[in-house]
């Protein structure tokens, strides 16, 4: 069982790492937009255009990463459950 609790946590961390990293790059992005347009504030249309398709490139990684994490955890899990309830049965075969 300590396996399957390493997978767990395996899973999990490496999904906050990227959700890190995302949010992460997302400030970096908004940040130099920022910076570019009060550097030269006619700029700012451009800048935000040019920004939008870096942050939903970089928000859509978060978000693909949250789902594989929860279809690594719920595989997990399907790995846990049809164990955990067969025992009952078996035990219930040998009582008789």
């Amino acid at each position: 069982m300590g396996g399957m609790g390493l997978s767990y946590l395996g899973v999990f961390v490496g999904a906050g790492l990227v959700v890190i990293g995302a949010g992460y790059g997302i400030g970096k992005l908004a940040g130099s937009a920022l910076e570019g347009a009060a550097r030269q504030p006619e700029a700012l249309t451009a800048l935000q255009t040019m920004m939008i398709i870096p942050a939903a490139m970089i928000e859509g990684l978060g978000l693909l990463a949250l789902v594989t994490v929860l279809l690594a955890a719920l595989k997990l899990n399907s790995a846990i459950v049809p164990a955990a309830t067969a025992a009952p049965a078996a035990a219930e075969a040998t009582a008789k």
